[in-house]
Formats: C-alpha cells, sequence, structure tokens
C-alpha cells in the first residue's frame, strides 16, 4: 500500500485526460470502500494503489479487498477513479470477482481508455465488465475536484483544470459510449485470454 495522499504532481501527470498519454505506462487507482447500512452509508477506507512488478493495480486491489473477509450480510460499495481504463484480462478478472460477490457493487471513473481502438481485446473486456454489473464512466471536472480534495496531498491549494480537459473528457465519453453500445460478440482471437479464478485463486 502506498501513502494516503498522493502528491500533487503524481496526480496532475498520471491523471491528466490527455488523448495522446505518452510515457505513462504506470496506473494508479484512487479507492474508496463504503458499507451501506439502510440509508445511510459508512466509509470503512479510503487511499490509492499503482501497479506493482508483475502485478496490475486492479488485482492488486481485489486482492486488498478479498482479504478483508466481507460480511455476506451487509452490503458494500466501492468506487474507483483510475488513471487508465483496465486491460482485457484485468476486466475479465474484476467481473468475476463481482459475481463472485453479489453484495459488493463497483463504479470505476476513468481519466483515460486504454488501447481502446479496433481489433483490440480491451473494448470487449469494458463491455464484459459493464455486463457484471460495474458502472464504469470517463471522469469529468467534478470527479477531478474530488479527487483532488480527497486524494491529493493539496496543502488546501484549489484544483485548477487544464486547457482541454472538458473537451477531452466529453470525446472519451462519447467513445466509451459507443464501446458500451456495440453487441457483445468476443472475437475467437481473445479465447487465450488466461482465467480470471485461475489468476485469483491463490491470492483471495
Amino acid at each position: 500500500m502506498d501513502s494516503i495522499l498522493m502528491q500533487r504532481r503524481l496526480f496532475l501527470y498520471n491523471f491528466r485526460n490527455l488523448r495522446k498519454a505518452k510515457g505513462r505506462r504506470e496506473t494508479y487507482l484512487c479507492y474508496v470502500v463504503k458499507r451501506r447500512d439502510s440509508a445511510t452509508s459508512c466509509s470503512l477506507d479510503f487511499g490509492y494503489l499503482r501497479n506493482q512488478m508483475g502485478c496490475h493495480v486492479e488485482v492488486l486491489f481485489l486482492r486488498y479487498i478479498a482479504a478483508w473477509d466481507l460480511d455476506p450480510g451487509r452490503c458494500y460499495r466501492i468506487t474507483w477513479f483510475t488513471s487508465w481504463s483496465p486491460c482485457y484480462d484485468c476486466a475479465q478478472h474484476i467481473a468475476s470477482f463481482l459475481r463472485s460477490y453479489p453484495n459488493l457493487s463497483l463504479r470505476i471513473f476513468m481519466a483515460r481508455l486504454y488501447f481502446c481502438e479496433e481489433r483490440k481485446a480491451e473494448p470487449e473486456g469494458l463491455r464484459r465488465l459493464h455486463k457484471a454489473g460495474a458502472q464504469i464512466a470517463i471522469m469529468t471536472f467534478k470527479d477531478y475536484f474530488y479527487c483532488w480534495n480527497t486524494f491529493v496531498e493539496n496543502r488546501e491549494q484549489a484544483f485548477k483544470g487544464w486547457e482541454g480537459l472538458h473537451e477531452n473528457s466529453v470525446h472519451l465519453a462519447r467513445k466509451l459510449r459507443r464501446i458500451l453500445l456495440v453487441r457483445d460478440n468476443t472475437p475467437s482471437s481473445f479465447s487465450n485470454a488466461s482465467s480470471p479464478s485461475l489468476f485469483l485463486s491463490s491470492s483471495l
């Protein structure tokens, strides 16, 4: 686990929603975990993670939360803010995890879309993730503002958006909408992806 608050330069560099984000190879994941008690919710934890050697950040979080031994009789809501959308394999792992924990809901707000072009597996992964019940969306100014005040060591400095933030957010949101509207159809070339249950079984 990293420290609870992220340095400003790390957040601004890694979460900037550029259309071409060269050099940004790490994925950062800010999270909030809440337990829902009737009409109210109780915050249990928040913080951020990043990729570690040989393991994507999404899987790191799944291992972390699975170790909590969640009460099956209670409902939990997890919110992620990620610098990249998940790759195909990670989307599969997340979808499998959600099916295993029906009392847990997940919302993912993404700064950028990872390899979501034609003939790539990633768009199909997002569709499967959405079908599994995850709510996925592109980060807007409001989400950046929330992250800045929740996860960043901002030293009481107000968040100031960068040029193109709104335009790029709208562009990516439209692209994500087009991806999710495509009928579920898994090309045979994706069939060699590793099984989520095999990937997570030993550590969960």
